[in-house]
């Protein structure tokens, strides 16, 4: 299997620490991942048909040199020039997400569906904005789109959905999908400010220098919109799901709420209404010991409203380079199993 990976910042770096962490299971399983290039516009872009070696990719990009002097590899100068010379298998594409536009990740994902390969992605903005036109491009080409690192990160709520829950008889998806609000809720319990609580969570990593994606609820109601449209069949769009975040929230609204048995949760939430699915995210008091309210720092959870098996939750780690990695190596071994 044959990879070419789109993007070698934080996460591409992820999955090469996971490609490399994960590899005897991989074997195992049959699958014998070689990435042939890395396209990149910042750390460098380059190939070779006999595999690039990760550790060596790896210390140059850590190092702050580029990749382009990479020993005996090839550079190139985009995914163009990449898929033209049709070395590749796998398209895994992990820039950056951008929610108005999809670019550049959207025009990659086409690229590669055109080009007749599979597409693995950890890049929300594709599939938020366009998932019906790509899910129909893919099957057009007869290749798949997966996308599992998406929502959760590692935590395999798609995989879950497709395997385990299909006849189910889904009524409602609800849940926490990001672990940014729900360490600063966590924090601003104690008595921290709102202030203080976001400026920890940058510190720590788990927030932006901007984070207005984060609290103002547009990493969530991308994570809802996903759901509710590879899941559901809901055909929303961004706009149609109403979106509230957490930046209104005073530390006496926190304790206020502490003081009655329950506590604030950034809520993302699918239900039926009278036109078919409707979705939204926005802060809800939940009681404490409910599976949301008990929830705490960055983990994330989902919960399953079904016609056949009650409820079922998944929890689990939604952020972090490793977590996104193992989400990018399930869902190659999802494409190895099909394909063989």
């Amino acid at each position: 299997m044959r990879l070419i990976l789109v993007g070698f910042g934080t996460v591409g770096r992820g999955v090469a620490e996971s490609l490399l962490a994960s590899e005897p299971e991989l074997l195992v399983a049959g699958a014998e991942p070689r990435v042939v290039a890395v396209v990149d516009p910042v750390v460098g872009s380059v190939r070779h048909e006999g595999g690039l070696d990760l550790e060596t990719l790896l210390k140059l990009a850590d190092a702050g040199e580029s990749l382009a002097s990479y020993p005996r590899a090839e550079p190139v100068a985009d995914l163009k020039e990449v898929l033209d010379a049709a070395g590749g298998d796998v398209l895994v594409e992990l820039t950056p997400t951008d929610l108005h536009t999809g670019e550049p990740g959207l025009g990659h994902v086409r690229a590669a569906l055109k080009a007749g390969l599979h597409v693995v992605t950890t890049n929300k903005g594709p599939i938020a904005l366009a998932y019906d036109d790509l899910r129909n491009r893919a099957h057009k080409a007869g290749v798949q789109l997966r996308f599992e690192g998406t929502v959760l990160s590692g935590t395999p709520v798609l995989n879950l959905c497709e395997a385990g829950l299909t006849g189910a008889g889904i009524r409602e998806i609800r849940g926490v999908v990001n672990g940014t609000c729900n360490f600063i809720l966590t924090e601003m319990e104690g008595g921290t400010g709102y202030a203080k609580a976001l400026s920890k969570a940058q510190h720590l990593g788990y927030a932006e220098a901007d984070p207005s994606g984060d609290v103002e609820g547009w990493d969530a109601a991308a994570k809802v919109l996903i759901l509710a449209n590879s899941v559901l069949n809901a055909n929303l769009k961004l706009g149609d799901v109403k979106r509230t975040g957490i930046s209104g929230l005073t530390v006496d609204d926190i304790q206020t709420a502490c003081a009655a048995g329950k506590t604030w949760r950034l809520i993302a939430r699918i239900s039926q209404g009278e036109n078919g699915w409707k979705a939204k995210v926005g802060p809800e008091k939940v009681n404490r010991a409910d599976p949301e309210g008990s929830l705490t720092g960055p983990e994330n959870l989902l919960i399953f409203d079904t016609e056949a098996l009650g409820e079922v939750t998944i929890t689990g780690p939604g952020a972090g380079r490793r977590a996104t990695g193992h989400a990018v190596i399930a869902d190659l071994l999802a494409v190895h199993r099909t394909c063989h």
